[in-house]
């Protein structure tokens, strides 16, 4: 998962055809915990582009979004949100795969 460098390219990415952003923390336990499960979740969902936003960096963009609690995931849609994953409670593979299919139906 590519992360995220600049407001810049957050804001330019979130334009793209399928983009999914997870907001994380190097500090974040249970960020830690999903870990090992993202690789093949992006192999499973290969048509969307994943990065990751680390919250201590670009609080403000957390802010704007209204990214509480991490890990917490945005789906987007040619700038637009389409879907949301954000609570403060650990997060498993399958809570995420269907976070994604509903975003993938909206």
């Amino acid at each position: 998962m590519k992360s995220i460098q600049s407001v810049e390219q957050f804001d330019k990415v979130k334009n793209e055809d399928g983009t999914v952003f997870m907001f994380t923390a190097g500090w974040c336990p249970d960020c830690v915990v999903i870990e090992p499960e993202l690789p093949a979740i992006e192999e499973k969902y290969s048509s969307l582009q994943f990065y990751k936003v680390n919250r201590d960096q670009f609080i403000e963009i957390c802010q704007e979004h209204d990214i509480f609690g991490i890990p917490s995931f945005l789906f987007f849609r040619n700038g637009t949100e389409v879907h949301r994953f954000v609570t403060k409670d650990r997060k498993t593979k399958e809570q995420i795969e269907q976070f994604l299919d509903e975003g993938l139906a909206n």
